[in-house]
């Protein structure tokens, strides 16, 4: 099965890992391209295509105030991948229940050994 475009699918957008970095600064409140290059310490064009890629699939929105572009997240649009993720949350879970018994018999064997020296 074919992938879809970049610019049509949630999952392929943030799949890039300069994209999630945009989504991340984005989540701390709106920003003009400048600042989102700034901070991600690339230039304009570059952050401007990614954003571009990030407004086609509906994750960032824009508006214009006097002559510059803010942009701002629409988070309603990572929806799809919350659901996706929230899907492995019982397995990550059970694993790390798992993980805590295995310590906490690890620390009683050890703690009942060193009782054992005395």
């Amino acid at each position: 099965m074919p992938r879809m475009a970049t610019n049509t699918d949630v999952f392929n957008a943030v799949a890039e890992p300069q994209r999630r970095r945009i989504l991340r600064v984005l989540a701390d409140g709106e920003r003009p391209v400048n600042d989102i290059a700034r901070r991600l310490r690339v230039r304009q064009p570059q952050a401007s295509k990614h954003l571009r890629v990030l407004r086609e699939v509906g994750l960032v929105k824009v508006r214009r105030e006097g002559r510059q572009r803010l942009y701002h997240l629409n988070a309603r649009k990572l929806k799809p991948i919350h659901e996706w993720v929230s899907h492995y949350e019982k397995f990550w879970n059970e694993r790390f229940d798992r993980l805590d018994e295995y310590l906490r018999q690890l620390q009683a064997n050890n703690q009942s050994g060193e009782a054992d020296k005395t």
